[in-house]
């Protein structure tokens, strides 16, 4: 039996093989389990995240064969106590769940998680494919196919919200049930109105349209097309297009989902407010403790609601309050450092941030602590670099704004690309001549510069901490064991056979392979391999990091590099380059993120897999139709650098940018003789970051040199180049409050209720969003201002 470090202060308990307490002297008569004892904050020791396969392997795999539950509580052993509540609340815990003193445990490890902040019930016979899950996901999909696609043309970047799917795929169902005759009635109301509307159904319409709330990164390749290109794919290549890119990402999760979706640390920790919201309004309704839950939601829900309303239309202000720039508002310097509040003003150190639409991205309450401080820690690098290199005037700082993602001439004024680009936007050498270099603001230059640090550390990182059990659980799999709780009881679904997700990554390589050449992409039939290649090897790499410390890693950046490299002094070929490497990598770790849902709510795989394609499918081909109405009724508002309250081209403006200074420009700007040089030479110095902590912690593993999260905390060096950066200080604070002193010292509040706040806060500030954008804030025609 191997003892496994708690990666927390605390050792009150040793983390160890659940089959090992089952039979020492007095514990339970459980089956034996092997649950992987990672820590979900990515904290970890050299070794402590393997699987016991050693001497009890043939041992376990009988035992789960026998028995698909990996976990036996004591409601499981006493069911007839079921019905007393006061019972009830006492079986929550298990005995190893509970400290010498009879306080809960603190929740510590990927399996605490899994087990005691989600329900492990199942009924296999709970119907799934009814007419209303169908007829519900379907328009959901289509509602946030045209949604998402409309909000990606606005001034301000939105998507429509997870959570709001669920509260009004909820609401429709309820009223379908409550509203309809049921199945007593005959056949045809048994049709309609089968059963009452369960969970199986909501999470099933929740995958479905979820794949489409944000628009894909074909459309940008599309809308660039049009607006800067004038090329005009037809609907067939298009669409095409859109499927084959990311049913690619779809099928290379499939055949890595070993490692990325069935262990127990892959936690994905963004998941486990959706999933206690779930738990919430379909389990145990009646239960006194889950009333107690439903209205804690409920209040919280409505209350940030109604909030909301004050920071964002009453009183603006409160988006972000300094002391320092209410003290010192003629200081350029302090407004710099200081302030936040407004889109490219400052860094926003130490703001108080009231808005909670600004906290919710960071995710406070579920991230694990180690990400976000790793984060924050380099959120201070990244102030002090940003100042030295201002005041040094790297990179001719002072003749730039000190925070913009425009390219600019090196007087200052905004670079105008078309004037170095041929007919067919090849790049023009006597042009590029007559015009210069184009510039980079130095605080946007500092965030590729963080981008690439974070790739190449990831690698590195995830080889020196996590590549034990990566390992084991690739090699229990093969052995048919995967020793996980929620898996066990997926035991009784048919899984998605391997071929399966082969098939479809090569039907979509051959959608890609022609939609290549008959759209005109400029990327050769090798190039799309390569790209393919990367999005292969990434993929697993980056997933295992995000499924444990709840953070992406974006490849866009190197992505685009790389295909610099492959087809150079093309924009047009970088973009379907990018397309199919970084944006298959984007779909495979939403595919993932899915299949762990559907793990967590007892999906059967083969219906998860069956929700996504059809949503996939359906969303592409309606975000294909509204981008080339919004493109034909928008396009001088599109390509004008302002547009208006309304319209707004700067997501495709900036993804064509990138396309050019990469595509055409990679040579004079990142090459041996280039200003910026160190960009993509940040790749190489990130693998070797990871090294000097790593050491560290071998030799002195008191200093805690292991909890630092080593690709997020580069990669912050270039996190506050831009946009409102009023919420971090807050989000520091709700961080220590939730992830250290509530899950430390207050472990039963923590497990209860810590993840249904932050659900019931994203989702009561996703709500208002949704009206505010119709009501107040142009979505409908008409701009309402504060009198």
């Amino acid at each position: 039996m191997v003892r496994v470090r708690n990666p927390f202060k605390r050792q009150d308990s040793f983390s160890v093989p659940l089959g090992a307490l089952a039979r020492a002297p007095g514990a339970t008569s459980s089956p034996p389990d092997t649950v992987p004892t990672l820590p979900v904050s990515g904290e970890t020791t050299p070794g402590a995240a393997g699987l016991d396969l050693d001497d009890d392997e043939d041992k376990d795999k009988a035992a789960f064969e026998e028995q698909p539950t990996a976990r036996t509580s004591a409601h499981d052993v006493a069911p007839h106590r079921a019905t007393d509540p006061a019972a009830r609340e006492a079986d929550e815990l298990d005995a190893e769940d509970v400290l010498a003193n009879g306080k809960e445990r603190p929740i510590e490890t990927a399996a605490d998680l899994g087990t005691r902040c989600l329900s492990l019930d199942d009924d296999p016979t709970m119907p799934i494919h009814t007419l209303r899950m169908y007829i519900l996901g379907l328009g959901l999909t289509c509602f946030s196919a045209v949604l998402g696609q409309i909000f990606y043309f606005r001034p301000t970047s939105l998507t429509v919200s997870q959570l709001f799917l669920i509260v009004i795929s909820f609401i429709l169902g309820r009223a379908w049930s409550a509203a309809l005759p049921n199945a007593s009635r005959g056949r045809f109301w048994a049709l309609l109105n089968p059963c009452e509307f369960n969970l199986k159904e909501h999470v099933a319409i929740n995958i479905m349209c979820a794949t489409a709330t944000a628009s894909a990164q074909a459309i940008n390749v599309f809308a660039a097309d049009e607006l800067y290109y004038n090329l005009e794919a037809n609907y067939g290549v298009a669409i095409f297009t859109l499927i084959g890119s990311q049913l690619l990402g779809y099928g290379l999760a499939g055949l890595c989902r070993a490692v990325i979706v069935f262990p127990t640390y892959c936690v994905y920790p963004s998941l486990i407010p959706v999933v206690q919201l779930f738990d919430l309004v379909h389990r145990d309704k009646d239960y006194t403790a889950q009333r107690r839950r439903l209205r804690f939601f409920l209040v919280v829900f409505v209350g940030i609601f109604v909030w909301e309303w004050i920071p964002e239309f009453i009183a603006p202000s409160l988006t972000g309050i300094s002391i320092f720039c209410l003290a010192r508002q003629d200081s350029a310097w302090v407004t710099r450092i200081f302030g936040g509040s407004y889109p490219n003003e400052g860094m926003g150190l130490f703001q108080f941030c009231f808005d909670w639409s600004y906290i919710s991205g960071a995710g406070p309450l579920y991230t694990p602590l180690a990400t976000q401080l790793s984060i924050y820690a380099g959120c201070a690098v990244c102030a002090i670099i940003a100042c030295a290199m201002y005041a040094n005037n790297v990179w001719q700082a002072h003749n730039f704004p000190f925070m913009s993602q425009d390219l600019f001439f090196e007087n200052g004024t905004q670079y105008d690309q078309s004037l170095i680009l041929n007919a067919d936007y090849t790049l023009n050498s006597t042009a590029l001549g007559e015009q210069g270099l184009p510039w980079l603001c130095p605080s946007y230059g500092m965030y590729y510069l963080g981008c690439n640090l974070a790739i190449g550390a990831t690698i590195t990182y995830v080889a020196l901490w996590y590549r034990e059990p990566i390992v084991n659980a690739a090699k229990a799999f093969r052995k048919g064991v995967v020793h996980d709780a929620h898996y066990a009881k997926m035991r009784v679904y048919s899984e998605v056979p391997m071929w399966v997700y082969g098939g479809i990554v090569l039907s979509s390589f051959a959608m890609a392979m022609a939609t290549c050449y008959t759209g005109h992409s400029h990327l050769p039939w090798w190039a799309l391999l390569i790209a393919i290649l990367i999005a292969a090897v990434f993929l697993p790499v980056l997933s295992v990091f995000y499924a444990i410390t709840g953070w992406q890693v974006g490849l866009t950046t190197l992505a685009q590099m790389l295909g610099a490299a492959v087809v150079p002094g093309n924009p047009q070929a970088n973009m379907y380059f990018a397309l199919y490497s970084s944006s298959s990598v984007t779909q495979g770790i939403n595919m993932a993120v899915d299949l762990k849902l559907a793990q967590y709510t007892k999906i059967p795989p083969r219906t998860t897999l069956s929700m996504q394609t059809l949503g996939t499918v359906v969303g592409a081909i309606l975000q294909l139709i509204i981008m080339k109405q919004i493109i034909s009724s928008h396009r001088e508002l599109l390509t004008d650098v302002q547009g208006n309250n309304f319209w707004s081209g700067q997501n495709v403006q900036s993804f064509n940018t990138e396309a050019v200074t990469w595509g055409a420009l990679a040579k004079h700007m990142y090459g041996p003789s280039g200003t910026y040089l160190v960009i993509p030479l940040a790749v190489v110095i990130g693998l070797a970051c990871p090294l000097p902590f790593y050491a560290l912690h071998r030799f002195f593993p008191c200093l805690g040199a292991d909890k630092v999260v080593v690709p997020l905390f580069v990669y912050a060096f270039g996190y506050l180049n831009a946009g409102i950066n009023s919420q971090n200080f807050f989000c520091v604070v709700l961080a220590f409050v939730s992830q250290w002193y509530l899950r430390k010292h207050r472990s039963t509040w923590f497990r209860k209720y810590n993840f249904l706040l932050s659900a019931a806060l994203d989702g009561g500030t996703q709500v208002f969003v949704f009206v505010a954008t119709f009501a107040i804030q142009g979505g409908a025609g008409r701009t309402v201002t504060m009198p």
